[in-house]
């Protein structure tokens, strides 16, 4: 079969072109103050690589989908694990490597997100790239549980194809870097569908400050869910007017069917089960935007710190430092709004996609959106 793999953005491929608008610039309000990237990247130490695997050669076989990697220290990520806690909003998903993490309460390596039905080679290759970094255990050989989270991108994508390899998942580790971070239809988001529009990728970030102490909350997310018609951004209700080429029936599959993984990191010192309660938090943002975690939606979500580096080194005795739960608000607001803004962020970079079978989804439309939120009073002034 004729493969040609194309680690670039496309318009026809769902993504934004470098330079274009994101959210913000189009007027959308949100609350609270970003980072300057406005990314899960302002979290120092946190990288991320993307590879996006687009083919038209074939109809049946049509390719549309990819493999995104966080690593939270990034080139030290193997050497030292993060204190994490995760959270299932509704459970149907996978996401591998939870059971230890929850029980340990480390997050030991990164994080990947790709398709449904990739997550076994993804997960076998996360092992691989960490067995060849070499600096392998005492016994000579790494133990290895990898994060792994899926969202299904069946509609456009030929899924059934198996098209992400483990030299894909090397290549969205080994490039993962600081920096803007790529939105839209790219890496692991390449083929999502998100409130029947173009979905994928989105990140956003909040600068909060406890006791004089400045910290960043982080978000990336691969939204994949949600119902035309409960789309709402900044409180408008889009997706009650913007009803044209519906992708699908929801009614017919039974409401939403769909899925969404949610990344949060933070600098903040956070023990894990206080990062655990900021994972719950990203469900609100979610929800901002007019989720209701439908029966059929895989809903999955990890936070992990990058602070207490000398507590992770697992000696006999460690001393970690915590925020004290009296004075964890504001991370858990900044969470809230990095949430929403990185969905709206993955949603007004989708475009146009042509997919399998000649399935097509539209990307939002920017000024139809502009107008929606000028009718109702809510476009920000710049």
């Amino acid at each position: 079969m004729r493969a040609v793999w194309l680690l670039c953005l496309m318009v026809l491929g769902g993504a934004a072109l470098a330079g274009e608008p994101r959210a913000r610039d189009l007027g959308v309000p949100f609350d609270g103050a970003p980072g300057p990237l406005n990314a899960i990247t302002d979290v120092a130490g946190v990288t991320v690589g993307q590879v996006t695997l687009l083919d038209s050669g074939d109809p049946k076989h049509v390719v549309r989908t990819g493999v995104t990697a966080i690593l939270p220290r990034g080139r030290d990520t193997n050497a030292l694990p993060s204190f994490a806690g995760t959270f299932v909003l509704n459970g149907n998903g996978e996401m591998t490597g939870t059971a230890w993490l929850e029980e340990s309460g480390m997050l030991e390596g990164p994080v990947l997100i790709t398709n449904t039905h990739s997550v076994g080679v993804v997960r076998d290759a996360a092992i691989a790239w960490r067995v060849r970094a070499g600096g392998a255990d005492a016994s000579g050989y790494w133990w290895s549980l990898p994060v792994v989270a899926e969202t299904w991108d069946g509609y456009l994508n030929d899924i059934n194809g198996f098209h992400v390899k483990p030299e894909h998942v090397f290549q969205a580790l080994d490039g993962a870097r600081g920096g803007p971070v790529e939105e839209g239809g790219v890496g692991g988001g390449t083929g999502m569908i998100c409130h029947e529009f173009k979905g994928g990728i989105g990140t956003s970030s909040r600068r909060v400050t406890i006791d004089d102490h400045a910290y960043t909350v982080g978000v990336l997310v691969q939204a994949n869910y949600g119902t035309r018609d409960a789309l709402r951004i900044a409180g408008v209700p889009v997706g009650q007017h913007l009803r044209e080429h519906r992708v699908y029936s929801d009614a017919a599959l039974g409401g939403d069917t769909g899925s969404i993984i949610i990344v949060v990191a933070t600098d903040a010192p956070l023990l894990p089960h206080q990062l655990k309660r900021l994972a719950r938090r990203a469900a609100l943002g979610l929800a901002r935007n007019g989720s209701y975690a439908g029966n059929g939606s895989g809903d999955l979500f990890v936070a992990f710190s990058t602070a207490n580096v000398e507590a992770v080194r697992d000696h006999a005795l460690n001393t970690a430092q915590f925020v004290g739960n009296d004075a964890i608000n504001p991370l858990f607001l900044g969470t809230v709004e990095a949430t929403e803004e990185a969905i709206v962020n993955a949603l007004v970079a989708g475009r146009d996609m042509q997919g399998r079978d000649g399935h097509y989804v539209l990307g939002l439309p920017h000024a139809a959106l502009q107008d929606l939120l000028r009718r109702y009073g809510r476009l920000a002034k710049h």
